[in-house]
């Protein structure tokens, strides 16, 4: 599947800021960090709250309840009370123009 969705523009973002996308019902925090972008599910996998807004140090994001922290490239959870990763998604820029997609479906 290569539906690639249109999240931003290259420059509407400033370094550690973030958009929210809605993904077929899943919220997606699309981050800058320095001139890369990732894209993460905006789901704390500890108790079900949002991740997106919490303090932002490198490729780590940590939850803003509970300082459950995770990794911006793999979803991987580097710090309890999480123990279950979270989801990423893939990010591509051409030109000016930030994409997303959804590569849950892939066979």
């Amino acid at each position: 599947m290569e539906d690639w969705r249109p999240v931003c523009g290259r420059d509407e973002l400033a370094d550690g800021e973030f958009e929210i996308v809605e993904l077929d019902d899943t919220l997606v925090a699309v981050y800058r960090v320095s001139d890369e972008f990732f894209a993460i599910e905006d789901l704390c996998t500890h108790d079900g709250g949002e991740l997106a807004g919490g303090k932002l140090c490198g490729y780590q994001l940590e939850c803003p309840r509970h300082a459950s922290r995770f990794d911006l490239r793999s979803g991987k959870v580097l710090g309890p009370p999480a123990l279950t990763d979270t989801q990423v998604f893939p990010v591509k820029i051409e030109g000016d123009q930030v994409y997303m997609r959804d590569h849950r479906w892939d066979d």
